[in-house]
């Protein structure tokens, strides 16, 4: 998924590059292509942690989807303070570029997920395949 993100990501970017260059000089170029560039990271960090937490247990990825978006929005928006520190930088257009490219990739996402993919991720609905041990299941039964 997150490979599949990449190209149309960079195509994002530098749209955003230039649109921000025609409306607004370097500065907001660089901010809007900075904020299309940090959506798609945000959307590579998620998906690689869950890929990660996928292969650990369920609680893991449970963790990961509740507590994972936090710290991530929480990153993005450390480095827009860290940047509008400097006297280049746009917040709105870093702002107007991150939300967009944000909607977008989770709409992306959501495609994907309705036509199949991430299945191997649910929990399997054949008994034998349950997690726990043998004994828990004979009480379980009584």
């Amino acid at each position: 998924m997150v490979r599949r993100s990449l190209l149309p990501g960079a195509a994002a970017a530098l749209l955003a590059f230039v649109l921000g260059y025609v409306f607004g000089g370097s500065g907001v170029a660089w901010s809007a292509f900075l904020g299309v560039a940090v959506a798609v990271l945000n959307f590579a960090a998620g998906a690689w942690a869950l890929a990660w937490a996928s292969t650990v247990s369920l609680a893991a990825i449970q963790l990961v989807v509740l507590v994972g978006f936090i710290v991530r929005l929480g990153i993005i928006v450390g480095i827009m303070a860290a940047l509008s520190l400097t006297a280049w930088f746009s917040v709105l257009a870093f702002g107007l570029a991150v939300a967009p490219a944000a909607l977008g990739l989770l709409i992306y996402e959501s495609t994907l997920v309705a036509r199949g993919l991430g299945q191997e991720l649910l929990p399997s609905e054949d008994p034998s395949h349950s997690r726990l041990p043998e004994s828990t299941e004979e009480g379980a039964r009584r």
